[in-house]
């Protein structure tokens, strides 16, 4: 493990970032398509949450080793986000977790049932630690994020393809999904959250909401 700076590629190591009761290790995957992927772990009681068993089984079996993970959170339904779910799933007894539109369509690619829906405001355990749901309705129907609010310190969020580092995830030039998106990101994450709000995305770098905010009507202009 390195000092955690959030920029991780595929094959390389991966990031550890400590915070007061929780461990936020992050690990990318497959070289065509680098996703991210989160073991969070709780230092009180050493359970822990996978968010997108998105490939490489073996790298994220790997990283997880005998740590228990409970949960694995797909934060929505395109294939390249839960190729290693199976597998994961097989090897750790965890339950899954999907947003409810979004359940179906995962098992359907997977053949692994969701065991959890989620939505709006409904939570999920680590360890004694809490992720808050955010439904995210645009880039899929069921795209959810998953907020951490640090007691010790600011608040983390895991934002899957709903928003990255310069805009918003890919609507594929829909003139209803984008409007749909860039309203819940904005109404959902940065009309509620604070600029120190460390944000963690499906692929690439991470950010924080006071570098992107100045952007917002950018990104609304542009209809990407």
């Amino acid at each position: 493990m390195v000092t955690y700076t959030g920029e991780v590629k595929p094959g390389g190591p991966a990031h550890t970032r400590e915070l007061g009761s929780l461990t936020i290790t992050k690990v990318a995957v497959d070289e065509q398509m680098s996703n991210n992927c989160y073991l969070l772990t709780c230092k009180h009681t050493g359970e822990a949450v996978l968010i997108d068993a998105a490939a490489d089984s073996g790298t994220l079996l790997s990283l997880i080793g005998s740590t228990p993970v409970t949960h694995v959170v797909t934060t929505h339904q395109h294939w390249d986000h839960h190729r290693a779910l199976s597998d994961v799933v097989e090897a750790t007894g965890a339950a899954t977790v999907a947003g409810v539109p979004d359940s179906a369509p995962i098992t359907e690619q997977t053949g692994v049932p969701i065991t959890i829906e989620v939505g709006d405001g409904d939570t999920v355990p680590v360890g004694t630690c809490t992720l808050s749901v955010i439904a995210i309705a645009g880039h899929t129907p069921g795209s959810i994020a998953l907020l951490y609010d640090d007691p010790e310190g600011h608040p983390h969020l895991f934002t899957g393809d709903s928003l990255f580092p310069g805009g918003v995830g890919n609507t594929q030039g829909d003139a209803g999904r984008f409007p749909q998106l860039i309203g819940d990101v904005s109404a959902k994450i940065f009309d509620r959250l604070p600029d120190d709000t460390w944000f963690y995305p499906g692929h690439g770098n991470d950010s924080t909401l006071g570098a992107e905010r100045p952007h917002l009507d950018e990104w609304r202009e542009r209809g990407w």
